[in-house]
């Protein structure tokens, strides 16, 4: 099973990379921010409070289901944040 560790640090980076995405597509496109950018980046800060929340829960049944489920939510995240940056 994969340490809880290594799980926080795939959300960090992950959302982390697609925050970093988003300013470059200001600075790319409009050279400053608009509201959908910002947008994007508070939904990826929301959803990394809400993974990390998830990852520190202490009254779990199943740990290893448990962390399975919450990688999986941060793939289904990650590829709806990345369709709305693609969609910019």
């Amino acid at each position: 099973m994969p340490s809880v560790k290594n799980l926080k640090k795939d959300i960090n980076y992950v959302l982390g990379d697609i925050i970093e995405a988003v300013y470059i597509c200001e600075m790319t496109s409009a050279g400053k921010p608009t509201e959908a950018t910002n947008a994007i980046i508070d939904e990826a800060i929301s959803s990394f409070d809400g993974l990390i929340v998830k990852v520190n829960a202490k009254k779990v049944e199943n740990k290893k289901a448990h962390f399975k489920q919450i990688n999986a939510e941060l793939e289904q995240t990650a590829n709806q944040l990345i369709a709305k940056i693609n969609a910019l």
